[in-house]
């Protein structure tokens, strides 16, 4: 129909499509549309959804695909599932794992939300268990008939116990379970669980996958029929990521390697000058020989050991607050993974939740503070922290 029309009908027709050819982009355009036009009658239509092809962007986008081919390669895995954040990731995975009637063996040691949704799923019949992962006689004994998932992270959050994935995964599959790790604190820079015998490595895109503090995002990697079943289930939880902020880790994961060499790096340098520290109590770094899984982490870790790190300090409130006011680098945030050093309070932000007792069972006291260590050069972030610690002798 070629006719001028009025102007509130021209307002939605003007420049809605592309005019003339188009080559392929070097860097993939951001597809930010809700949903995308299908055939022009009911013939074309069906030829359409014939093709799995993109139709409502809760269901496929061009960049979450885009996203999830990149994190499939880097994982190992066949498939990956991208979410709108680690913690969306993780339940979709448990709940497409998992029924009423199951049992879920996890590690004591978790990220605390991790197991507040361990809680949540009670409810629905999927009932856990857990225990310390690094004692694998622990884990065996633990199991039960009904276990159908192994849960784990490669390094523990904020304690930085390393988990033997190769022998969990020996236990997970002799009772027909399937392990699921959390590799956010490592990335695949350090070690590919699904190489290990995982059968899903589930990220926290919003940390060092991403690294630039600037996305919530999460992915589940694993078989493709795993992923297909997961994401079902995710299209009903709506808890999808958006095209602008796939794009955003999508570009991110393209300097993965490099930006985790700068960190493992300075993280091990970091962790050495505390242990030297006459006011530090305790580091919990894998580089350590001191650290009691550091044979574990040689074996299983293809470079480095992590860029996070914890160390204890005096249980001195007053002397803590100083430390943090003195430093002038390294800075309080309730995140990790990105460019800049960061610290965190274990006991008022990741285990908040965690009761007082469980919490120093788990080796969380009220001196432990937990780096996530930056780009930052590591002369200067090892000068800052010396300097700050100087309070202790005021």
């Amino acid at each position: 129909m070629e006719r001028n029309m009025n102007r509130g009908t021209e307002i939605i027709m003007q420049g809605a499509e592309v005019k003339g050819t188009l080559s392929t982009p070097e860097v993939l355009p951001i597809y930010l549309t809700t949903a995308f036009r299908g055939g022009a009658d009911l013939d074309e239509l069906n030829e359409y959804y014939a093709v799995k092809g993109y139709t409502y962007n809760r269901i496929r986008n061009p960049n979450r695909n885009a996203l999830a081919e990149l994190v499939s390669y880097l994982e190992g895995g066949e498939a990956s599932m991208i979410c709108s954040s680690g913690m969306g990731a993780i339940t979709t995975t448990l709940l497409s794992l998992a029924d009423a009637g199951d049992h879920i063996l996890a590690n004591s040691n978790l990220y605390g939300e991790t197991l507040e949704i361990l809680d949540v799923i009670k409810r629905y019949g999927i009932e856990s268990t857990c225990v310390d992962f690094t004692d694998i006689e622990a884990v065996r004994k633990a199991v039960q008939a009904n276990t159908k998932i192994v849960y784990t992270e490669v390094i523990s959050n904020p304690t930085m116990a390393v988990v033997d994935v190769e022998a969990v995964a020996r236990i997970a599959h002799d009772c027909g379970a399937k392990l699921v790790v959390d590799n956010t604190f490592t990335t695949s820079t350090v070690i590919k669980p699904i190489e290990f015998g995982a059968d899903v490595t589930i990220n926290s895109l919003t940390k060092f996958m991403n690294g630039h503090s600037d996305i919530v995002g999460g992915s589940a990697t694993a078989s493709k029929e795993v992923i297909d079943k997961a994401c079902k289930l995710q299209a009903l939880l709506g808890c999808t990521l958006d095209p602008f902020s796939s794009y955003l880790c999508e570009r991110s994961l393209r300097t993965l390697d490099l930006r985790m060499e700068r960190q493992l790096k300075n993280a091990e340098a970091l962790a050495k000058a505390l242990s030297e520290h006459p006011h530090v109590l305790k580091v919990n770094h894998p580089s350590l020989p001191a650290h009691p899984q550091h044979d574990i982490a040689k074996r299983l870790f293809a470079k480095g050991y992590g860029a996070m790190l914890s160390f204890e300090m005096p249980e001195d409130r007053e002397k803590i607050n100083a430390f943090m006011r003195r430093l002038h680098i390294a800075k309080y945030a309730m995140t990790l993974g990105g460019y800049a050093t960061t610290l965190s309070y274990p006991i008022l932000s990741s285990h908040a939740s965690v009761p007082r007792d469980i919490r120093l069972k788990m080796g969380i006291t009220d001196g432990l503070m937990r780096v996530s260590v930056g780009l930052e050069d590591a002369q200067d972030l090892i000068a800052d922290f010396t300097q700050a610690l100087s309070v202790f002798e005021e």
